[in-house]
């Protein structure tokens, strides 16, 4: 039995920024909740007095709004609608697909009393026009498939181990909690999203045309992450197994399989020297159970899933995340900082093993400053390593 997840992080942003002077964008992979976030938020506008002549909302993946697609007849679909004496809320999912949708958009932003919601499914949105001429007139909201904590409450399954190795394994995509015990439809749902990305978001709106290039990147990266990763070394390995590319070209389409939310890339920071660093970036997939299909496996690697895991939940709480490189060879799995306060995280699946504390402790031991550290692990065991704080990862995970 599943509930609807009140995905209450998310909509409490919405709400602090309700009838402000802002255009609030959220966006995220495909299916990771947006159309179902704006429901909700509509739910909670109306139980607050709201009235339905009061909203506007356009999905632009729906067929009845296909004349909308035309930025024009998008304006003057909303402009006609605008209440004089109440404040008008206006939702467009994914805005994207309407081309040149910015013209309307920054045109829609000067009229009054109008409260402006968009969802988008990539990234380049937020780089080209709109960004142009809505310097500062706009917020991202980064949706992500659900935390472990949202997961937690939809599916009931009352041994915590076993339902973190669920939602490791299958994954979070909202909807797919439904399939949570059916392996074989869990997997059909996301290799659906899969092409859906890689056609839609990726092939149609990049101009791209090879398929199997980018699904062997897509792949690489998948069982790449966790470890640094430069467009160099996909091409040579790309290459050498009788697949001959450039570099060049590999940076677009690691390029693309990032705007469209699909992965994460994360760059390297010099803890000692303050300094970000340009060369060899990890990449972290949007949702392990997503990386699991592709790669059709589970159970497998589970370090570098529960990283994989460790780095969205960071940045589901508001930080700014990177690969902390502690000394020569050494590093420290993340550097989390947020309100001008760092925090650094090792993950490690066990520590039980004496060397394996040895080696897990030693990054942070390196870092001399009195910012919080912390390892996580799956063991039950939590405790203090002169001033290193081991927390059982599931534990931080619904805290």
């Amino acid at each position: 039995m599943h509930k609807l997840i009140e995905r209450t992080t998310y909509l409490d942003q919405l709400s602090l920024w309700r009838e402000k002077e802002m255009i609030k964008v959220v966006t995220g992979v495909r299916r990771c909740g947006k159309s179902t976030l704006f429901d909700l938020y509509i739910g909670r506008l109306k139980a607050g007095g709201v009235a339905d002549k009061q909203i506007i909302l356009i999905n632009l993946e729906d067929e009845d709004y296909s004349e909308l697609l035309n930025y024009k007849k998008l304006h003057e679909y909303v402009k006609v609608r605008i209440l004089k004496d109440k404040w008008t809320y206006v939702f467009i999912d994914e805005v994207q697909n309407c081309k040149e949708y910015e013209r309307a958009v920054s045109s829609l932003y000067l009229k009054k009393n109008l409260d402006i919601y968009l969802t988008g499914s990539n990234a380049h949105m937020l780089s080209g026009e709109l960004a142009t001429k809505l310097t500062a007139r706009y917020i991202e909201i980064d949706m992500l498939p659900l935390s472990f904590a949202e997961y937690s409450e939809a599916v009931e399954v009352t041994d915590k181990r076993e339902l973190f190795d669920r939602y490791m394994n299958k994954g979070a995509f909202p909807y797919a909690v439904r399939f949570a015990d059916n392996s074989l439809a869990n997997s059909q749902y996301l290799e659906g999203i899969y092409n859906t990305v890689l056609v839609k978001d990726i092939l149609d709106r990049k101009g791209l045309s090879d398929t199997t290039l980018l699904k062997s990147v897509a792949r690489f990266l998948a069982s790449n992450v966790g470890n640094p990763v430069s467009a160099n070394k996909i091409a040579h390995t790309l290459t050498s197994s009788g697949r001959p590319t450039s570099a060049s070209t590999i940076d677009t389409y690691l390029e693309a399989l990032t705007d469209s939310y699909l992965f994460y890339r994360v760059y390297r920071y010099d803890v000692k020297g303050k300094m970000h660093l340009k060369t060899d970036s990890k990449y972290y997939i949007c949702d392990t159970g997503l990386r699991n299909m592709i790669l059709g496996t589970t159970n497998k690697d589970i370090g570098h899933q529960i990283e994989n895991i460790v780095y969205l939940e960071l940045l589901r709480r508001g930080y700014t995340v990177t690969i902390g490189k502690t000394g020569r060879g050494a590093e420290v799995d993340f550097v989390a900082v947020r309100d001008k306060q760092t925090e650094y995280y090792q993950v490690s699946a066990s520590v039980l093993d004496e060397n394996t504390l040895v080696r897990e402790l030693a990054s942070l031991k390196q870092i001399k400053d009195n910012y919080p550290k912390i390892l996580l692990t799956l063991d039950v065991f939590t405790g203090n390593h002169d001033g290193i704080h081991q927390i059982n990862l599931i534990n931080w995970l619904t805290t």
